[in-house]
């Protein structure tokens, strides 16, 4: 073989060997972008079944690649047991909050700690007028759905009854979705 040949016959194998790991790669796309998010220390596990109340008759939540299904809950809400700061924290999904708005007890179960000259801010609630410190979150996740510095407040005791999922989480994502009794989530 001449030194002609041994290079094009080099140059079509390492063509050859392009196009088939961009195959697999297409092809496992989502199992690799897990594997990735895990080996950087950002993947928070399988979702687990999620909700504020802990009815067994309610369905469980499904998690597939990078999207999260979650159940309506008998209430007519959906609830998710989410990971903030690496801490487990039941949580409302609601799309009508433009922030993520954690109760003072679900700060402190996520290493949040504020004093009172901290609530600089004022926020309307189902429950009326309350005074809420600014913060920002490390890492909000549900699933394998991780966000990162997320823009969130912490209520005073006492003003809110659950943390809620708000708009600066759900913005982040690539796709929200309410459908036959499922909120989607897509990243």
């Amino acid at each position: 073989m001449s030194s002609g040949q041994r290079t094009l016959f080099g140059e079509v194998a390492s063509w050859v060997f392009f196009a088939a790991v961009s195959v697999v790669a297409v092809t496992h796309f989502d199992e690799l972008k897990a594997l990735s998010h895990r080996l950087l220390g950002t993947d928070v596990g399988k979702f687990s079944a999620a909700r504020a109340s802990s009815e067994p008759s309610e369905p469980a939540a499904v998690a597939s690649g990078y999207t999260v299904e979650l159940p309506i809950g008998s209430d007519g809400h959906y609830h998710a047991d989410s990971e903030i700061n690496g801490r487990t924290i039941k949580v409302l999904i609601d799309t009508g909050a433009s922030i993520v708005a954690l109760t003072a007890e679900d700060a402190e179960a996520a290493g949040i700690f504020v004093t009172d000259k901290d609530f600089t801010h004022r926020i309307q609630t189902a429950n009326g007028t309350a005074r809420v410190a600014p913060v920002t979150l490390d890492r909000v996740s549900i699933g394998d759905i991780t966000v990162r510095d997320v823009r969130g407040v912490v209520s005073e005791a006492g003003a809110m009854t659950v943390s809620l999922l708000g708009m600066t989480f759900l913005n982040e994502l690539d796709r929200v979705d309410m459908r036959s009794g499922k909120l989607i989530l897509q990243d």
